[in-house]
């Protein structure tokens, strides 16, 4: 018999349900995991092992879609009693903030019957895409650990790939849960703005960030978002205030990823990033070889596979995207200087410059920006799913962020993954699928993972888990393991 994190989610809960592994033996499992591995990885910020013990020993009946199931928190999320450390010095030793209240998103796990073992690592705030910071070690990439495991979900992305936990919710206002899965090589889903618990550390303004689940096999993903949904009492998913269509019943996701629809679909093929003439953004030849693939795995399934035509770039987008994550970054609870001046420098600068912000330039950015979020959407809403590259260069070294200058930081964000942000924009479902691995390296014998992004209209989740589980079949990346697993 296969070790227990060699398994699948699914496996483990259909396990967990026959009685032939209990909640405590699953914990100590991957307590045992994140004991031998966290280390060297970095990707848990904290871990609660009495507090899981008994949770799991707690779990006697059988209630939720995930019961017994060991995941973590991101450590931008508040769960009762457990330190949230926001990634941050400012909340270190003696400055430390433990919440009396937990956030949506964790009660709604609870619910659904997860045992929490700690916090996974996070930026300051969440506002990178890479997780390092000054207060632990950096997440690394279980690929290569001389490299970044991406943000702001980065931890999370590298407990799941390393195998320290089956899965793990992960949040995302640009790409946070996108990023870390395709540097990874996991699948991870931004859902539909409104369709999961809203927030995440800091509140986005423009609802840029939403929840969703990073996991190994498409399958596994469909499986967290299920115990992620808040559910109506009669068990049906209310879909986004924003569509008028029938409310899913429960188990639709899953089912989605694990009977995918036979119909063939039209999908558009694009590189447009609305990054575009304002950054040198250029897609390298791993990210173009990754795109390539998909392409053409779709296309011999039987879907009708096309070029997009050439988008053209708002010039308008990358001043109001900047003014509003400023804007935005205004926000953090932090007032005196002893505090600010904790704040590493691209959060300390985030938050001069979001603080100098007028009401009239956040106004006037939130108008641009839903004029970009009717374009993109009439875009995408030309087929029924468009693939998009899912980073412009192979994962990052660490380190390779300029720590002291924050323009150039900012720059080096938006060359890395220039395809993500006007998602979050636009409000629309994406789910990253690691497709392609490149060739071997000394310090990569296993190769770097390279994702790509399939997007979809507003609810699509289900026609995105079923093009991911069609491309997983051929391509089987749930069956491929990182070196130090």
């Amino acid at each position: 018999m296969s070790a227990l994190h060699d398994r699948t989610a699914v496996d483990l809960v259909i396990a967990l349900r026959d009685g032939s592994v209990t909640p405590s033996q699953l914990t100590e499992h991957y307590l045992g995991r994140i004991d031998a591995l966290n280390a060297r990885v970095g990707a848990l910020a904290t871990v609660t092992p009495e507090l899981a013990r008994e949770r799991a020993a707690g779990l006697t009946e059988p209630h939720g879609v995930l019961w017994g199931l060991p995941t973590a928190d991101k450590d931008l999320s508040n769960r009762a009693g457990v330190p949230t450390g926001y990634g941050s010095r400012v909340f270190a030793g003696e400055r430390r903030f433990v919440p009396e209240v937990s956030d949506d998103i964790v009660r709604t796990l609870d619910e659904a019957g997860i045992v929490s073992l700690g916090k996974t690592a996070a930026p300051e705030f969440g506002f990178p895409s890479y997780t390092e910071t000054l207060i632990g070690p950096p997440a690394r990439n279980p690929w290569d650990l001389d490299r970044g495991a991406g943000g702001s979900s980065g931890g999370a992305a590298a407990a799941v790939a390393s195998g320290m936990l089956p899965v793990a919710p992960g949040s995302d206002g640009g790409g946070s849960v996108r990023i870390p899965a395709a540097a990874c090589g996991l699948v991870g889903l931004k859902t539909t703005r409104g369709l999961l618990p809203g927030g995440g550390g800091v509140e986005s303004l423009g609802g840029l960030v939403t929840h969703g689940p990073i996991a190994r096999t498409t399958a596994d993903a469909a499986l967290l978002l299920e115990g992620m949904l808040p559910r109506a009492a009669d068990g049906t998913v209310p879909h986004p205030r924003t569509l008028r269509t029938t409310a899913a019943p429960a188990g639709a996701y899953l089912a989605a990823a694990q009977s995918p629809d036979p119909r063939r679909l039209r999908i558009g093929v694009s590189t447009f990033s609305a990054w575009e003439g304002t950054y040198d953004i250029r897609l390298g030849d791993d990210a173009r070889a990754a795109l390539d693939l998909a392409a053409s795995t779709l296309s011999d399934l039987g879907h009708e596979v096309v070029e997009a035509p050439r988008w053209e770039p708002d010039p308008s987008y990358s001043p109001a995207f900047r003014t509003l994550w400023m804007a935005g970054a205004s926000a953090v609870p932090i007032d005196d200087p002893e505090s600010l001046a904790l704040l590493e420098p691209l959060t300390r600068w985030l938050v001069g410059v979001g603080r100098e912000v007028t009401a009239r330039q956040v106004v006037e950015a939130v108008a641009a920006l839903a004029a970009f979020e009717r374009t993109l959407v009439g875009r995408v809403g030309g087929y029924d799913a468009v693939l998009l590259p899912g980073m412009a260069m192979t994962p990052r070294p660490i380190g390779w962020y300029d720590a002291a200058d924050p323009e150039r930081n900012f720059a080096q964000q938006c060359e890395y993954t220039p395809y993500t942000s006007m998602i979050n924009v636009a409000g629309l479902p994406a789910l990253a699928a690691p497709v392609h691995w490149t060739a071997p390296t000394a310090s990569a014998p296993g190769g770097l993972p390279m994702g790509v992004q399939l997007v979809g209209s507003p609810g699509a989740e289900r026609v995105l888990l079923g093009l991911s589980a069609e491309l997983e079949d051929v391509l089987r990346w749930g069956e491929r393991r990182p070196p130090l697993w």
